[in-house]
């Protein structure tokens, strides 16, 4: 049996397992996913874990995106670019990082019929999901907004967008708080919250105001568990367009899944296995 995880800390919220497993009993593969509660300090023993024969590879989550990229024998270019891995591969005891969470937005953009293309864009949220999601919109938005409780860290990432060749947006950064994020949406298409604010068991928190929001507007939430966030929920209230994080988790795990398998997976399956555990779980 070969088998796969996810690395993060907390993991116990994730739907990975319940998705990738359900996918590979429906192509009858010889594979098990596992959940690795992994906190910082034990990372690189994790990572080594992962060299064994049995193991295939990993997704990697909050916090450690950035992180893992050091303990890599290989970066594949995309997710260099990035300056993130969300999965890597082992073969033969190598490991190569690669970053899947660009084909997790764009195809959840895709799926809602929304092409961002010389939108305002407003991100809140500067770690390892921001810089994947960061990346993709800086091709093709035409104005950037990072957010961050930490200023220093959206300034960083907007600098390191600002200098890449395929950069054709303004990107800028700015302080999280509610007089910055008002200013921002006055004039903002497209938000998303690149963040775990909202998260179970948190799920009365926000990164943005529904006061804020309006119609018109496209909103992209990150988070997926609660299946509807309370930014999701206030973004449907006003008539805004609103993308679940569970699009965006599945169509990320999905292509982590063909690089483990060499197999199309089965996406359709993998959403409904999640979207009915979140259903449950929300009774």
């Amino acid at each position: 049996m070969k088998v796969c995880c996810l690395l993060g800390h907390p993991v116990g919220h994730s739907m990975s397992a319940v998705m990738h497993n359900a996918a590979f009993e429906e192509l009858g593969l010889d594979y098990r996913y596992e959940l690795w509660d992994t906190e910082p300090e034990r990372l690189e023993e994790a990572v080594d874990r992962l060299r064994k024969p049995r193991m295939r590879g990993a997704n990697v989550t909050i916090p450690h995106k950035v992180s893992v990229m050091e303990l890599m024998d290989a970066v594949e270019v995309g997710a260099s670019k990035i300056g993130a891995v969300n999965t890597i591969v082992n073969d033969g005891g190598v490991l190569t990082g690669y970053n899947t969470d660009v084909t997790g937005v764009e195809r959840s953009l895709e799926e809602a019929g929304v092409d961002p293309g010389g939108m305002a864009a407003v991100m809140v949220g500067a770690g390892g999901a921001a810089k994947a999601i960061g990346y993709y919109l800086s091709t093709l938005v035409e104005s950037l907004t990072i957010i961050n409780r930490t200023k220093s860290k959206a300034e960083e990432l907007a600098s390191y967008l600002s200098g890449l060749p395929e950069c054709a947006a303004s990107v800028s950064a700015r302080s999280l708080n509610r007089e910055v994020l008002a200013d921002a949406m006055v004039h903002a298409d497209l938000l998303v919250n690149a963040t775990s604010l909202g998260m179970k068991p948190d799920v009365d928190t926000t990164p943005v105001d529904g006061s804020l929001l309006k119609s018109g507007l496209v909103v992209v939430e990150a988070v997926y568990n609660p299946l509807k966030t309370r930014l999701v929920r206030e973004a449907e209230e006003v008539g805004a367009t609103a993308i679940g994080g569970l699009s965006m988790l599945v169509h990320q795990g999905a292509q982590a899944f063909e690089l483990w398998t060499g197999l199309e997976a089965p996406t359709g399956l993998m959403f409904e296995a999640a979207r009915r555990t979140l259903e449950g779980a929300g009774r």
